[in-house]
């Protein structure tokens, strides 16, 4: 398929290699469009440093000797910058999306090289804040053109291809740092490993071209697509299948996804590894690495069957798998530890999952809007996991774990409620 200047999505002549099963085709030309792939460049390379950015804490506290507290600060700024953002963003898509396509990688690049400049405290959560910021333009934009102008049967799939990227981005910057000698400073090291960002800056002008001709000069911030009324392929069936929203469950989902991540991600891996198993930092990098590796092999295939059975019937599963992968990870011995990872990174392939739902009860013009609502739930996670960990510190480090996973299972359960039930007024409708 392809993406034509009314933003419509055009039939593109069969290309490239099939594969089918139950009645599914899908054709890889098909789901990577330009617009996609060069979408998904961008996220590879921007990505690099937030999977680094793990491996280098517990020597980061060392170094700058930082109490908990304030590690786990410096590691939530990168959350609460996009947290703050993500409204304004929100609004500001609707009408500027080529803007925040090359503000983005600017101000990402911009907090990389404070972050690493050797700084105090002050300029650690400054530098994180930046990159909240830059990861939030770019990754707001991303999603936003993807909704927009790739929305339809395969959606699943091409959320989750743009996924798929960032995850290998994530990767890549797990191995870099694990490869890069030990005998490197922190700062030096995550440096480094934010090189391939510029990638994402020569990417920007192609990316560019492959977007919908715009409509001319615009207001700075608006909610609404003026002048015009774009189609809206994505039908609105769990809504009305089901007699109410389930936009407050997807926005909960959502946020303990985030939260779940952040606190395993940012915090307890990284520092359960070195200060309980005494774990160097390249052993830090491998447990990293066991969550992405699953990850990545489970991104496809979870997209393909969220377009197959819909992703209001698959997102309550993966909730229930991160539960249990919360409770292993959280208080599991380093063998145990090694599973729950294992499932975790199964279980964050669904994290477009609740965005495919939203998009089914949200119209296209107002997707931009929408979804900046969504992150704030989802950048809260991001910035209250770490946080909280931080000042609750190790030695309580097992109770958010704890509530975490009592919370994904409830969300996932009554998700699963409500799938069934539309299920059951759908055939007795």
């Amino acid at each position: 398929m392809s993406v034509g200047n009314s933003g419509s999505i055009a039939p593109r002549a069969h290309v490239g290699p099939d594969w089918r099963a139950d009645g599914l085709s899908f054709t890889i030309k098909g789901l990577v469009t330009s617009l996609t792939a060069l979408l998904c460049v961008m996220t590879f390379s921007n990505i690099f440093s937030g999977g680094a950015f793990p491996a280098v804490l517990p020597d980061m506290a060392r170094g700058a000797a930082l109490a908990d507290w304030q590690l786990g600060l410096v590691a939530g700024a990168f959350g609460f910058a996009r947290m703050i953002a993500d409204v304004p963003l929100g609004l500001f898509l609707t009408h500027h999306l080529r803007r925040a396509l090359w503000l983005g990688p600017l101000v990402l690049a911009i907090g990389a090289l404070c972050l690493t400049s050797g700084g105090g405290f002050a300029i650690l959560v400054l530098g994180r804040l930046l990159m909240g910021l830059g990861q939030a333009l770019s990754m707001m934009a991303g999603l936003t053109a993807i909704l927009r102008f790739q929305s339809g049967k395969r959606l699943a799939s091409a959320l989750n291809a743009y996924e798929l990227s960032a995850m290998i981005g994530m990767l890549g910057g797990v191995i870099m740092i694990a490869a890069l000698p030990s005998r490197l400073s922190w700062n030096t090291a995550l440096l480094l490993t934010c090189a391939p960002q510029l990638i994402g800056v020569l990417v920007i002008p192609k990316l560019l071209s492959a977007l919908p001709a715009h409509d001319g000069p615009q207001p700075l911030f608006a909610r609404q697509i003026v002048g015009r009324a774009p189609a809206d392929p994505a039908p609105h069936h769990e809504a009305l299948r089901g007699g109410s929203s389930l936009v407050p469950l997807v926005f909960a989902a959502g946020g303990l996804i985030a939260l779940a991540y952040s606190t395993m991600e940012q915090f307890l891996i990284p520092l359960r590894a070195s200060r309980e198993f005494g774990l160097e930092r390249t052993g830090v990098a491998r447990l990293l690495m066991v969550q992405q590796l699953f990850d990545i092999a489970a991104l496809l295939p979870i997209g393909f069957l969220a377009d197959r059975r819909g992703a209001a019937r698959v997102l309550p599963l993966i909730l229930l798998v991160m539960a249990a992968a919360n409770a292993l990870v959280g208080f599991g011995s380093l063998p145990v530890v090694v599973v729950g990872c294992a499932l975790f990174g199964l279980s964050m392939a669904g994290w477009m999952l609740p965005l495919g739902v939203l998009r089914q009860e949200t119209a296209s013009e107002h997707i931009a809007w929408r979804t900046g609502l969504y992150r704030v739930c989802v950048d809260a996670g991001i910035f209250l996991g770490p946080f909280l960990s931080g000042v609750l510190g190790m030695r309580h480090a097992g109770f958010l774990p704890a509530f975490w996973t009592a919370a994904l299972a409830i969300t996932g359960l009554l998700l699963l409620a409500r799938a069934r039930r539309s299920s059951t007024m759908a055939v007795h409708g």
